[in-house]
């Protein structure tokens, strides 16, 4: 895979409420309000939707300013020390949506950028799980450091690495496809209505270029990488897609290239499903990608770890502080590492070295 490194021109970024994350027509009355499970979307009263149908109003709920919860690694399931390959540290980021401050932040924290924002980590290996733009300030700036940084790292002997998530099928649906009606298994939708209603930014879509498009549209679905599956999405969808990396990867790529919406659309649809590996049966769903893919233990982004957990929004939580989120959470007995920690509910951005020290 062939990432560039080209970056958007320089535009000046204000300063912006943390609050702001949370759109004003989340909280309006309707259908979508009750959910069965957080991140899940019911149907209507007296109404169901299609098998497998996955509502993009709004996949998650909102988290009240008052839920707390406190995340850790579980020591007896972190992985054994990797032997010594000659190559460097391997390292994961989390979903960022647009929060270029924290994410810089963040790889500073962990050695990987220097104080001018520049690659300083040699030969470490760094890969992004997906989600780079909507409901956060800056998802243009965000595509365009991962693209220099792809650069920089190569030149040092290490590499930066991206993954495809929903959030980039989604732009790339809403720039290629706008208002076109698609198929969305329960009446029509269009791309344009999906990406503004899932936190799409007009000055990211404003400051979309070429380079970007192509960059997205190049992206892999699926990679091993030391034993670590890493995919963006916690969803078994991926199986629909090819009983090989290879071959999911190629089939997300001839989707895009056909540029067909019903398609794309499809496709966005599978990759927002979530939740997969959590509860009854989530181990047997990551073994169902571990035994077809390879890799001992999957890595993923997509569901905030404040709602895969299932521990927000409670009645009796009356703590007033936000969600406290301090590392990435490991889950369906050992075999998933859940890396989104929220950052767009205040939550924290998270990168990871793997394996998980005991």
């Amino acid at each position: 895979m062939t990432q560039g490194a080209g970056q958007g021109p320089e535009v000046e970024r204000t300063a912006t409420l943390r609050d702001f994350r949370v759109p004003a027509y989340v909280h309006e009355a309707g259908p979508y309000v009750h959910s069965a499970h957080p991140g899940e979307v019911a149907p209507p009263p007296g109404e169901t939707y299609p098998e497998g149908y996955t509502p993009t109003e709004r996949d998650l709920p909102v988290i009240n300013r008052g839920d707390t919860v406190q995340v850790t690694v579980d020591p007896e399931a972190a992985a054994a020390p990797q032997a010594d390959t000659g190559q460097g540290p391997l390292y994961v980021v989390g979903d960022v949506h647009g929060y270029l401050d924290e994410l810089v932040a963040a790889l500073q924290e962990k050695g990987l950028l220097d104080a001018a924002g520049n690659w300083c980590a040699g030969t470490a290996r760094l890969w992004f799980l997906g989600d780079f733009t909507d409901r956060g300030p800056d998802g243009i700036g965000v595509i365009d450091l991962v693209m220099r940084l792809s650069a920089e790292a190569a030149a040092a002997g290490g590499y930066c690495k991206a993954l495809m998530g929903n959030h980039e099928l989604l732009l790339l649906g809403a720039k290629r496809f706008g208002d076109t009606p698609v198929n969305s298994g329960a009446g029509t939708a269009t791309f344009q209505a999906a990406w503004l209603l899932n936190g799409g930014q007009k000055t990211d879509m404003d400051r979309l270029q070429d380079h970007h498009l192509q960059w997205m549209a190049r992206l892999d679905a699926v990679e091993e990488v030391d034993g670590h599956l890493l995919v963006h999405s916690d969803t078994t969808a991926y199986l629909d897609y090819g009983r090989s990396i290879e071959e999911v990867n190629d089939t997300v790529r001839e989707t895009l290239t056909r540029n067909d919406a019903d398609e794309v659309w499809d496709l966005f649809r599978k990759f927002t499903k979530r939740f997969s590996f959590r509860d009854e049966g989530g181990a047997d769903a990551v073994r169902s990608l571990l035994d077809t893919y390879g890799g001992t233990r999957i890595v993923h982004g997509h569901s905030p770890i404040p709602y895969l957990l299932g521990e927000v929004g409670a009645e009796e939580d009356e703590d007033n502080s936000d969600p406290v989120v301090e590392g990435p959470h490991v889950y369906a007995d050992g075999l998933a590492i859940a890396m989104d920690g929220g950052v767009t509910m205040a939550g924290k951005l998270l990168v990871q070295q793997l394996p998980l020290a005991t």
